[in-house]
Formats: C-alpha cells, structure tokens, sequence
C-alpha cells in the first residue's frame, strides 16, 4: 500500500472523514452577462457591478458546477467570469467548459466547474433551433479511476423560448422535443441534469410535460415536486425564481417574484442513487427566496433573511433571475496518489505549525508546481499555482487566519502529478 494511502486512512480515523463526497450544482440566468443592446446597457446592467455581485453569490455558494444561461457570445466575456469571478483569492481550481454555438444565437450557455473533483469528458449540442442545449458530460476524479471506474454527470443546459403566448410554447416544446431525441439516442440511462430557464408558466405546458412524462424511456422529476400553475400564484411564492425587481429599470424584467422559469431536473438514477450519483433531499433551493417577497423585489421591506444582507443585494444587482442549488452525494472516494519519486525528492515542512508555514522542496527536475490545502470536509481553502522548482527550493506562507486543525495538503505538477501530505495546524 502507497504511504499516502497510509496517510488518508490515518486521517479518516482522527477526523471521521466518509467515503462519500458532496457536489455543489448551481444554475443561474445572468441576464445579458458582458452582453449590451439598446435596452440592457452599460448604465443599467454594467458588467463592472455585476462582476461584483457575481463574485459575493458565488463565495455564498460555492458551486462545483455553475451553468449559466444568458452570456455573451463573446469568449473573451466567458473568460473574463473566470478569471474575475471564479479564480479569485487564492481558488485556481475552476475550469471553463469550451466553447460552441451552433446556434449563432448572441446568448448562450457555459458551465464552469471544479477541477480538484471533476473532469470534462465531452460538450455537445442536443440541439440548435434558437439557442443551442448544451450537453456537458463531466465524471468525478474517483480514486477507482485508472480502474475505468468513476462516476458520470450529464449536465444539459437550457434556455428555451420566452413569451407567454401559444406560438412561444410551442418553439419551446420543439426545442425541448429535439434535445430529448438526442438524449435517447446517446443514452437514456444516465445521470442527467436537465436545468436551465424554462420560460413556461405551468407545469402542464407541453414543454414541461415533455420532459417529465414522455413517451420515452428517459424521464425527469422535479426534486420538489411542485407541479401547478406557478405564474402570479401566491402559493408557490416559496420557489418563484423571477423577478428580482419589482420596479422597471430598462433591463431587468419587473413585476418582483412570480414565476418558476430557472429548474434544476433529475432523472430517477439520481433520485435513487443507483449509478453512484444521489439528490440531497431537501438540498434544491432558489437562493435569495425566503416566500415573504411575492410581486416585490427581493431586497425590498420586510427583511429578506434567507441570505445575508450583502447577498441579497447582489442578487438583486446581478440579474433578474435567481440562482437555483442542489446537492448531490457522490458514493466515490476522491483520488489523491502519491508518485512523490517520480516528481520530488524531497518535501520537507514541521509538523503542527503555527502562524507561519515554512516549505522546503528538492526537485530534480524543473515543475510549475501548485499547492492546494483542503480542511477535513474537502474544501479548498488555499491555493497557490505556477510556483517553478528546481535544485533546492523555500517557500514562507502565512496562515494567521487559518483554524487549527487537520488539514491535506497536496502538490501537484504541470503534469498533473499529486503529491498528498497532511498538515497540522495548533
């Protein structure tokens, strides 16, 4: 058995650590995100405040997958949320998935995600009528990988048509109608995510119903179970996801909260966890919907406690949608390996530290080297890449911030190589 194995057995019995893992699923319509037009512009939707925004939502949740609807066509705008958004203060672990539009369409669709549990296997298009539904299988960085075994997730991201008519709905059950075809035709047994804006009023909408009783063997359900006439109805004020804004600004849509347009779907492998993927019950939630704030704006009177203040406000700056959540428990161990002879030869450090973390390193070879340190629940929570080694190498980190504890640390080269360490902090 490798030492790093030894490693991670030691620090399952200190800190009861499981062999299962938990992933973060965030949908969120952006609303015209790096995108202007005569009505959404650079005064009433200024990428600048929503960058700030973005970056308060997201620390709040923390996603391992984030897919969004309504991003500017533009890669360097689907770019810029990564680098402005997403690796940021000291996090260099989230990955963009590439780029398609076979739609041609001036909106589309990106998924971001967590590289230290996930890996993007392949995107695809399910279909092209208006906008593009983007397919994005990812698989988890399972310590049963080089076996050939892990575990799949198949996000399909969606933004069908908007408009309250029977000419819209109808565009929108073509297009769902078109995605389900080529999902049956890839494989109608996966552990599919289908999310996105809906833009349907009621659960009865074809649309809707093509997703969740088809005359097929794939098949959808709703986490919650709250099939109705959602639109303008008070009694499912608890999980409207549009709109932020009651008051008109030019680009927003207004009217405050009175619709269910953003969902996240599952298929029933991931209601029963039978391919290793499993729905958290009670985990699916419209971040910033606290049911007090029916036909308002999100951050108007009575106090909106759901969140916390600051990010209440950023929902409300950011877009007029909220971002829905989910979890998934993942009955896989994560892989951490050790080939600490194959990249260096020393790694040298005390153990407990204090405030100040002192780092030696021989390396025989020349590595861009990134260090990540996680907490005992796997989270990241300090990260450092592009250092270069070579010969004989010190480095001096301070963590006055950081709790004392039990911590992995791990090291990873450019070619992907993990050394795996642990770390105690008094």
């Amino acid at each position: 058995m490798k030492k790093v194995l030894i490693i991670v057995a030691l620090l399952f019995c200190l800190t009861g650590l499981r062999s299962q893992d938990t992933l973060t699923i965030m949908q969120y319509n952006l609303l015209n995100y790096g995108n202007y037009t005569s009505y959404c512009t650079t005064e009433n939707n200024n990428i600048d405040k929503k960058d700030s925004c973005l970056r308060t939502i997201i620390n709040h949740i923390q996603p391992d997958i984030f897919a969004v609807n309504e991003m500017s066509k533009s890669e360097d705008i689907q770019q810029r949320m990564l680098v402005n958004n997403l690796n940021i203060n000291g996090i260099n672990h989230y990955r963009m998935a590439d780029y398609i539009n076979v739609a041609q369409s001036y909106l589309v669709n990106q998924l971001y995600y967590n590289s230290t549990k996930l890996i993007l296997h392949s995107h695809t298009i399910a279909q092209s009528h208006i906008r593009d539904i983007d397919v994005y299988k990812l698989y988890y960085r399972s310590d049963d990988l080089n076996e050939g075994d892990t575990a799949f997730i198949v996000c399909v991201v969606a933004h069908l048509k908007a408009g309250n008519n029977s000419s819209n709905a109808a565009v929108r059950s073509y297009m769902v109608l078109n995605s389900m075809n080529y999902l049956e035709g890839v494989d109608n047994s996966a552990n599919y995510l289908y999310m996105g804006d809906f833009n349907v009023y009621t659960s009865d909408e074809e649309a809707y119903q093509l997703l969740l009783n088809p005359d097929s063997e794939l098949k959808f359900y709703d986490p919650i179970d709250m099939p109705g006439d959602w639109n303008n109805n008070s009694t499912y004020r608890f999980i409207h996801t549009q709109s932020t804004h009651a008051n008109q600004n030019g680009c927003a849509s207004h009217g405050g909260m009175d619709d269910r347009f953003d969902q996240i779907l599952i298929t029933q492998n991931i209601l029963d966890g039978s391919k290793d993927v499993q729905y958290i019950t009670e985990t699916y939630k419209a971040i910033g919907q606290d049911g007090e704030h029916y036909n308002k704006s999100i951050n108007d009177p009575p106090l909106n406690q759901s969140a916390p203040q600051e990010v209440i406000d950023a929902l409300y700056g950011s877009s007029d949608h909220l971002p829905v959540v989910l979890k998934l428990r993942i009955d896989k161990t994560l892989d951490i390996h050790e080939n600490v002879n194959d990249i260096f030869t020393e790694i040298n450090y005390k153990n407990p530290f204090s405030d100040i973390w002192n780092l030696s390193i021989i390396s025989l070879i020349r590595s861009e080297l990134r260090i990540e340190i996680m907490d005992i629940s796997g989270k990241v929570v300090f990260s450092e890449s592009r250092f270069v080694v070579v010969g004989n190498n010190s480095f001096e980190f301070r963590f006055s911030g950081l709790n004392s504890g039990y911590y992995i640390v791990a090291f990873t080269d450019s070619k992907n190589n993990m050394v795996v360490r642990k770390l105690v902090k008094y």
